[in-house]
């Protein structure tokens, strides 16, 4: 009886430090998958066909910049999951990088057990994760110096700034229906310089996924895709897979992520001051949401 007992308390404390491991493990926000000499084109249209075989959709792409495409791509798991939370909707799609830097095309991904923690979904996504890995590779994973499951959970980038369940409310609309035809319009009109990079409707949840593209220049400037990455996205390995930019229509209402939660959880370890730092962009944040706002069918000051 004795050594039973001591067998028992010995797996007790061996599964309670797995599931610490586990949970101390630290996670960055995006995965680099190949880094070489290599045709951009040819590259992009690889990444293509070898994420359709791996089982996913690629709902839509974009150039925001030069020598930079993304892809938002999805599949059964990622819309599954994301219906299963409140505003899991976020989670369903990943983004996928093909960029020209230097001489080499660098093709990197989104991190999907540091998104699913970022958007607190019911699940890991690492079953996607694998997918991702066997369809384009996985060199490692960059972008920050790494954070646990449960810093994800509830991150937010510094005291007075917003937590992921504080983003900004748009507006209302009679129904579901109303509300993503109005969506729609909106992008497809473009007179905030918002437009439609792709569309994930959430498997059975009235929950529908837009990333979006965002053009600015002169007093719209700081809303723009290019001039953001332009400060905050210098480093040797590109963190492209940032955009494009999000917004979730959960029932009746429209959403998206406050740009001082959207941004910083992509870079978590960018400098609040200096050079390539947060306040160079300060302004942007106020200037996203009031593009979106519009855009939807919002008031300017809607929050």
């Amino acid at each position: 009886m004795a050594r039973i007992w001591k067998s028992f308390c010995f797996m007790v404390l061996v599964f309670g430090a797995a599931t610490t491991f586990a949970q101390d493990v630290l996670m960055k926000p995006f995965v680099l998958a190949s880094k070489g000499a290599g045709d951009m084109a040819q590259k992009v249209e690889a990444a293509k066909v070898a994420l359709t075989k791996a089982g996913f959709t690629v709902a839509g792409s974009y150039s925001p910049y030069a020598n930079t495409t993304i892809l938002g791509v999805t599949n059964d798991e990622l819309r599954s999951t994301a219906a299963k939370s409140e505003h899991g909707g976020y989670g369903a799609a990943m983004r996928v990088a093909v960029v020209k830097a230097g001489n080499d095309v660098q093709v990197s991904y989104t991190n999907p057990p540091y998104w699913a923690g970022v958007y607190r979904m019911s699940g890991d996504l690492k079953d996607t994760a694998a997918k991702l890995q066997a369809a384009l590779g996985k060199v490692e994973e960059f972008g920050a110096k790494g954070l646990t499951a449960e810093q994800l959970r509830k991150y937010h980038y510094a005291f007075g700034m917003e937590y992921f369940n504080e983003d900004n409310t748009f507006v209302s609309y009679g129904s579901h229906e109303e509300a993503v035809k109005a969506v729609e319009a909106g992008l497809a009109a473009g007179k905030q310089g918002v437009t439609k990079v792709y569309r994930v409707d959430v498997t059975g949840k009235k929950e529908v996924l837009f990333g979006v593209a965002m053009k600015g220049s002169g007093d719209s400037k700081m809303m723009d895709d290019t001039y953001l990455m332009s400060e905050i996205d210098f480093k040797d390995v590109k963190s492209a897979a940032h955009l494009p930019y999000d917004i979730l229509v959960s029932d009746n209402k429209v959403f998206a992520q406050y740009a001082r939660f959207r941004i910083a959880v992509s870079f978590p370890d960018l400098s609040m001051m200096g050079a390539n730092s947060f306040m160079n962009i300060m302004k942007s944040p106020e200037a996203i949401r009031e593009a979106l706002a519009l855009t939807v069918g919002g008031k300017k000051d809607a929050r």
